[in-house]
């Protein structure tokens, strides 16, 4: 498709954007998500200023990436250890 003209209003503050049209909707759930976060963390603890709270959202999803990055890497060893057991299996089953 096409790329769109948005406004993105976080923390407050209006960014314009360009994106591609099948992005939209993603890229305003981020928003709403960084926002809620935002007036979780200001409603939760005495931080007013917006920088910090927008450095606490973003250190709140990189650590939940990195977990999420990781928990797959577990994932796909998991599997190819499961692949490989499998492998012997049918191998000693069908060499017999």
């Amino acid at each position: 498709m096409g790329e769109i003209s948005i406004k993105i209003n976080i923390a407050d503050r209006i960014y314009p954007l360009t994106i591609n049209t099948e992005e939209e909707e993603i890229v305003r759930r981020a928003a709403k998500m960084i926002n809620d976060r935002i007036k979780e963390f200001q409603d939760n603890y005495a931080v007013k200023d917006k920088q910090d709270l927008l450095s606490m959202c973003v250190l709140h999803y990189a650590t939940s990436t990195i977990k999420a990055e990781k928990k797959v890497s577990t994932s796909d060893t998991n599997i190819a250890d499961q692949v490989y057991k499998l492998d012997s299996l049918l191998d000693d089953f069908f060499g017999k």
